[in-house]
């Protein structure tokens, strides 16, 4: 049995699993229940991942994000779900360990892998695990979209397809709406770019949502550009393993006089509401927010997982790592707030 006593930091809750599914030989999901008192700080939306604090016999803990498969919409529960990689220390952890009734210590929900328009038309492309926030998203506009929905599914086998009965009736009950394309390595090979082009021409008007091993997302990357998608249309999911402890609290940076004196301004627009604050050289764009009280999205603050992607309107930065953004992400002014410091002396930024 694990157990959890506290939580390791403020921003963190102890879940309890409700219930873990065997949905492939090599994937699981797990239903955790929220407390009360933590049901508004873990509300989500469609397509966004939970952190999980994994216990560690060799470094106390790591981090690892999961994806939430479940959606707001039509789940009681949140449900993230794990497969299994050959050298991935968490996700072979969570499956030969965790049973109902066990607790891990999990930060709220975070990321930006979202639609904005739950009604329009979506072209979903995934593979293996990455139908995992695809099928949150899938779900959620089924419930409250209007939209048509494509889904593109690449697998080794049939054995593999993670969620294939729910998948199925899904189709089955939305023949009008949703329609489910399924690619399987064992019979088609891997998908080239021309096949994907193909398959994916009549839907070059749809939002492009994608998310799954690198050579896949390049892929339909690469397709969806040959046919003309502008780059603001296509959204993809990426994640890495977490090196720092996002668990642990944040405390503020020391500033001295002529820091402070040298410091960027800048307006930052967050959940509708604009704030207008101070940014010293050698802080980051989530560390002074943080210090601010404000409720940035932040995950790993290692530039590894894209939760705080946010826009800049105005001014320059520069950024220690930002690999997980494309250079097209970084030409169109994305940055990662966690990585993020002024140059120029007034900025612009929205999330």
């Amino acid at each position: 049995m694990t157990t959890v006593e506290v939580p390791h930091g403020s921003r963190s809750v102890v879940l309890r699993v409700a219930q873990v599914i065997a949905e492939t030989t090599d994937a699981s999901s797990l239903v955790f229940e929220v407390p009360e008192q933590a049901r508004e700080k873990f509300a989500y939306q469609p397509g966004q991942f939970l952190t999980l604090r994994i216990p560690s016999d060799r470094t106390g803990s790591v981090a690892r994000c999961y994806s939430l498969a479940s959606s707001p919409f039509t789940d009681d529960l949140p449900k993230v779900t794990v497969k299994r990689t050959s050298d991935g220390y968490g996700s072979n952890w969570l499956c030969d360990n965790i049973k109902p009734g066990d607790q891990l210590e999990v930060l709220p929900p975070s990321g930006v892998f979202t639609p904005k328009d739950l009604d329009e038309d979506l072209l979903l492309c995934a593979a293996g695990s990455g139908i995992t926030p695809v099928m949150s998203i899938l779900k959620s506009a089924l419930a409250r979209g209007s939209g048509k929905i494509v889904l593109f599914y690449a697998n080794r086998d049939a054995e593999s397809v993670i969620f294939a009965s729910e998948l199925r009736e899904l189709a089955e009950k939305n023949p009008q709406r949703l329609v489910v394309v399924h690619w399987l390595e064992t019979l088609q090979g891997l998908p080239t770019v021309t096949a994907l082009s193909e398959l994916l021409r009549p839907y070059t008007e749809y939002a492009a949502f994608m998310c799954g091993p690198r050579p896949f997302m390049d892929g339909v990357h690469d397709a969806l550009t040959q046919l003309g998608v502008p780059r603001n249309r296509t959204h993809a999911e990426i994640f890495n393993s977490l090196a720092g402890d996002p668990f642990a609290e944040t405390a503020p940076a020391e500033i001295s006089e002529e820091e402070a004196a040298d410091a960027a301004t800048v307006e930052v627009e967050l959940d509708g509401e604009t704030h207008n604050l101070s940014w010293p050289r050698k802080q980051t764009l989530v560390d002074i927010m943080l210090d601010k009280g404000l409720d940035v999205p932040y995950s790993c603050q290692e530039g590894e997982c894209g939760s705080c992607a946010c826009t800049v309107l105005e001014g320059k930065v520069e950024m220690e790592n930002a690999e997980i953004l494309d250079p097209e992400d970084i030409e169109n002014g994305y940055i990662l707030g966690c990585q993020a410091r002024p140059v120029t002396d007034h900025l612009r930024i929205q999330f």
